[in-house]
């Protein structure tokens, strides 16, 4: 049992900077270079869907309800669609399949609101302020897109069981700028948070200012579970919304992108048929049909919604010894000092952690200086601006274990390190 950082005396505290930057030096001495910026699969998971190459071949049969390998299919062929309807636990009538990137999706959405509106609505470009809520800490390519277009991001604290939703309600129903909401409901990105039934109820209740108010609902971790006995749940959302009379107000995303392969999956995009109507009112003029053949062939490997579960499990026990061995370390390590808190996931790809104030973009520099890259401090809120400067996100399945295992260990050395600078003003 450790005595808590703050519970030291002076001259304690100093006697152990004294250790702890011997050890942080002992790393930087190694010359190491090991990465957990981004959630990658690993190799390993990698591998897992590499008989998917060989399930086409020459002499294979292309047939679906078209020729895959022609022209036509723009919403996607009827195999895929039921799959993805499967996985996302929707009618299939209401799947539009994509490329390999659900984040494209995504962009055009609030591309097309800029450009065209949506469903008949003034074009965003033409109003003179467009907001959309932001549940932090959150997925930081989703506040990347809005930035991008200039739109004003409102950060909305996460609770245990999602967003502030008394806030929430606050904008959505008085503000008529306020357009949109980015949400990750099961293993959110990074707390891992999965959104109670009362939280998915309060959101399907909601009742907009904004005639085009709409919720990108991105389910990327939907089938991601670590544990078989520990599965998260998550309420129908369009189930809600339609008891609500809000049927159109939410666009569901999810993808195989760490399923199969990260740059060569499928997405889908699942949402009323009112939004299927006005969102193929742009893809039929922007493609004449996604890849077709790719479709074909995560079907035929993947075949149907056991087949996902199955594959996942796999996926599972290449990366919950990773997880269990972050968690081991830091509750060895951190657990008694009283300078850091982190949750455990039951899905997902990521570990939050959030430091004493004032030491996340300080602990993140030191773990780069010693070899260790991190997702940039600050980089889970809009505009990187973490107004604590505590949250960090780890990313614990691309390296092997026992690189995991070095940067981890590095990783508490630099909480430590910065968290008794803190403590004793250096």
């Amino acid at each position: 049992m450790s005595t808590p950082y703050v519970e030291m005396s002076k001259e304690q505290l100093e006697k152990e900077y004294s250790i702890i930057k011997e050890e942080y030096n002992n790393y930087k001495s190694k010359n190491l270079s090991l990465d957990m910026s981004r959630g990658k699969p690993s190799p390993d998971q990698l591998d897992l869907s590499l008989p998917m190459m060989d399930i086409l071949t020459g002499t294979s049969d292309y047939q679906t309800d078209i020729d895959c390998r022609n022209y036509g299919g723009p919403q996607g062929i009827k195999e895929a669609k039921k799959l993805m309807a499967d996985m996302m636990s929707v009618d299939p009538d209401n799947i539009i399949i994509f490329g390999n990137s659900s984040l494209n999706v995504m962009y055009d959405i609030v591309a097309t609101a800029f450009v065209k509106g949506i469903m008949g609505n003034t074009p965003w470009s033409k109003l003179d302020k467009v907001k959309f809520l932001c549940p932090v800490p959150g997925y930081d390519r989703h506040f990347a897109i809005t930035e991008y277009f200039g739109v004003e991001m409102i950060s909305i604290p996460m609770t245990e069981d999602g967003p502030d939703m008394d806030l929430v309600a606050e904008y959505v129903n008085n503000d008529e700028s306020v357009k949109g909401m980015w949400c990750v409901p099961m293993y959110s990105n990074p707390l891992g948070t999965t959104y109670s039934d009362e939280t998915v109820r309060k959101i399907a209740a909601l009742k907009p200012a904004a005639k085009d108010f709409r919720i990108i609902w991105d389910n990327a971790y939907c089938v991601h579970h670590i544990y078989e006995d520990k599965q998260d749940s998550l309420l129908d959302i369009f189930a809600e919304c339609d008891k609500c009379g809000n049927s159109d107000m939410v666009y569901m995303l999810a993808s195989t992108s760490k399923i199969t392969f990260p740059g060569s999956g499928i997405s889908a995009l699942a949402t009323s048929a009112n939004n299927i109507k006005d969102v193929m009112s742009r893809v039929t003029w922007q493609t004449i049909g996604h890849d077709k053949i790719n479709q074909l062939r995560h079907v035929r490997f993947l075949k149907d919604l056991d087949g996902i579960r199955i594959h996942m499990a796999k996926h599972a026990d290449l990366i919950r010894p990773k997880f269990e061995l972050v968690l081991d370390i830091l509750d060895k390590e951190l657990g008694d000092l009283n300078i850091g808190t982190w949750k455990k996931p039951n899905g997902g790809y990521f570990i939050s952690f959030d430091s004493m104030d004032g030491c996340a973009k300080s602990i993140v520099s030191k773990a780069k200086e010693a070899g260790v890259v991190m997702t940039g401090a600050g980089a889970t809120y809009p505009y990187h601006n973490d107004p604590k400067d505590s949250n960090i996100r780890i990313a614990p399945t691309y390296p092997s274990l026992e690189e995991l295992s070095i940067a981890a260990k590095l990783f508490t050395v630099c909480v430590k390190l910065v968290s008794l600078e803190k403590l004793l003003n250096i």
